[in-house]
C-alpha cells in the first residue's frame, strides 16, 4: 500500500506567500481531526512551469490544489491545466475579483503578495512578536544573532514585559535570565555588544518585587530569592557580566516598562545609524 498516497492532500498554490490561502484551509480543518489531511504550501510560484510540476504532483497523489493566483495569465494557466489533468482546483480569488471587476468597473492590479506590501508594517510587528516569545527567558540562543537587542537580567527585573513591549512596537528582542550559580552562555559574549542591553534596579526594589512574586504564588517562608544579601549579591555579579561583556547598563528603578523601553529604543536606534 503507498501509504503516502493514503492520506489526503492539500497544495495551496500562490503568487505570494500563500497566507491567505493556507489560512482559510486550515480553518475548516479544524472541524476534523488533528492529521487528517496534509496540507502543502507552495508559494512564489510564478513561472508556468512551477504550476505544471505541482498540477503533475497533485495529480499523482489524487490531491485538492486550492489556489489564490492573481497573475492573470498564470490563472488561467492553472485552470486549463488543471481541467486537462483532471486535478480538481478551487479558485479562492477568481469569483471574487470577477464580481469586484464588475462592480467597481476597474481591472485588478494583478501584483502577488500586494496586500502584504501594502500591510508590510503590521506583518513586521506579527513576526517580531514571534520571534520574541520564541526567545525568551533565554530559549533558542542559536537565534540571538538576529535579534535587535539580547536583554539581560535577574529575576524580575523586567526583561519579558519590556520584551514583549517592544516586540508590539516591531523590534526582535530575545532575552537572558541571569541565574545564580549558572554560567552565562558564550554566544552571548560573541554578540556585538551594543546590541546586549544589560538591566539593573537597586537591590531594595528588586527585594519588594520578589517578596510581591512570593506572595503571588504562596511560596513558604524565607528564602535566598528574597534575602537582601542574595539580592544584592545577584545584583553585584550582574554588573560585573555587563562589565566584561561591554553591555549597555539600563537602570530600571523607579521606571515603567514605557519608560525603560524608550530607553532601550532610543539606544538602538542610535546603534543602527
Amino acid at each position: 500500500m503507498n501509504i503516502t498516497k493514503s492520506i489526503p492532500r492539500i497544495f495551496v498554490v500562490s503568487g505570494g506567500a500563500g497566507t491567505s490561502g493556507e489560512q482559510v484551509v486550515r480553518t475548516l480543518l479544524a472541524q476534523f481531526p488533528n492529521d487528517a489531511v496534509r496540507v502543502s504550501t507552495i508559494g512564489n510560484v510564478r513561472q508556468p512551469e512551477q504550476i505544471a510540476d505541482i498540477l503533475l504532483r497533485a495529480q499523482e497523489l489524487d490531491a485538492l490544489v486550492v489556489h489564490t493566483m492573481v497573475d492573470t495569465a498564470l490563472h488561467a494557466y492553472l485552470l486549463h491545466e488543471a481541467q486537462r489533468l483532471n486535478v480538481q482546483a478551487i479558485d479562492l480569488m477568481g469569483p471574487i475579483m470577477q464580481w469586484v471587476t464588475g462592480k467597481v468597473g476597474k481591472q485588478p492590479k494583478a501584483q502577488p503578495g500586494l496586500y502584504r506590501l501594502l500591510h508590510s508594517e503590521y506583518f513586521e510587528r506579527v513576526s517580531a512578536i514571534d520571534f520574541t516569545m520564541a526567545h525568551d527567558d533565554g530559549k533558542n540562543p542559536e537565534g540571538w544573532p538576529q535579534a535587535r537587542a539580547v536583554l539581560v537580567g535577574v529575576s524580575r527585573v523586567g526583561k519579558t514585559p519590556l520584551s514583549i513591549y517592544l516586540a508590539v512596537l516591531g523590534w526582535k528582542i530575545a532575552n537572558y535570565p541571569l541565574v545564580p550559580q549558572v554560567p552565562v552562555p558564550d554566544v552571548l559574549f560573541q554578540l556585538d555588544p551594543q546590541c546586549v542591553i544589560g538591566l539593573t534596579v537597586e537591590p531594595e526594589q528588586l527585594l519588594q518585587y520578589r517578596l510581591r512574586r512570593q506572595r503571588q504564588l504562596g511560596a513558604p517562608g524565607p528564602s535566598p530569592y528574597a534575602d537582601f544579601e542574595a539580592v544584592s549579591e545577584e545584583i553585584e555579579q550582574a554588573l560585573k557580566i555587563f562589565g566584561k561583556g561591554g553591555f549597555k547598563l539600563v537602570d530600571m528603578t523607579d521606571k515603567t516598562i514605557e519608560q525603560g523601553a524608550d530607553e532601550i529604543i532610543r539606544h538602538i536606534s542610535h546603534v543602527s545609524k
